[in-house]
């Protein structure tokens, strides 16, 4: 009779340990990353530029910035997720919680980018004529439009890991993955990415390491 007793035991801690196997490697990979790593992964997405020249050499329209400086982050899935663990560590957030701030982010679109444009001088102020172009690098006909998305802003983890600097304003850019003749946008052999982006008639470029599609 105690055998048997000793086997029911035995088999009960067996079966919890397997459910709580199961359970732990049910759990995204995301939710156990620490502060830290999650900060590299979303920095690691993001650029630094300029739209426009250097120089200056304006006789009128001095309301006009001369030039902008540019902050872009490619809003990948490791980094939505990067930004959602952070979240999840400064509001005490739910597992549950952390994931919906997740799919929310990937439901955005095919590219998302965060902007952030800082103007020089002149008004301070971002002129509506500006746009944003995605496409492999060294290929300026094979491009994509971006679309402006301001509404983005209130999803928390497209908000990129980085505190807000409120020197910058800030653009959320949604990109589609294919060009305008239906081709992807990047070909198998494309290893980086260019964007443009243009204010009134100047213009900046920044280059990106084309990201894996698993990330």
């Amino acid at each position: 009779m105690r055998a048997v007793q000793v086997l029911v035991f035995v088999a009960t801690i067996g079966g919890v340990g397997t459910a709580l196997s199961q359970e732990q490697s049910a759990t995204p990979d995301y939710l156990q990353w620490s502060h830290a790593h999650a900060e590299r992964i979303g920095q690691a997405a993001r650029v630094t530029g300029r739209v426009g020249g250097v120089f200056d050499f304006r006789v009128v329209h001095t309301e006009h910035s001369y030039n902008y400086k540019l902050r872009a982050t490619w809003l990948t899935g490791d980094v939505i997720r990067a930004t959602a663990r952070l979240q999840q560590l400064t509001d005490r957030l739910t597992d549950a919680q952390t994931e919906a701030l997740v799919t929310e982010a990937t439901a955005a679109g095919d590219i998302v980018m965060l902007l952030e444009v800082d103007p020089r001088e002149g008004s301070g102020v971002i002129p509506n004529d500006w746009g944003a172009f995605l496409g492999p690098a060294g290929d300026d006909r094979h491009v994509a439009p971006g679309t402006n998305t301001p509404a983005l802003e209130k999803a928390k983890a497209l908000r990129g890991v980085y505190r807000r600097d409120y020197n910058y304003e800030r653009l959320w850019v949604v990109f589609p993955s294919t060009a305008a003749d239906g081709t992807p946008l990047f070909p198998p052999r494309a290893r980086q990415a260019d964007l443009t982006v243009r204010i009134l008639n100047k213009e900046g470029h920044v280059t990106f390491p084309i990201p894996d599609p698993a990330q």
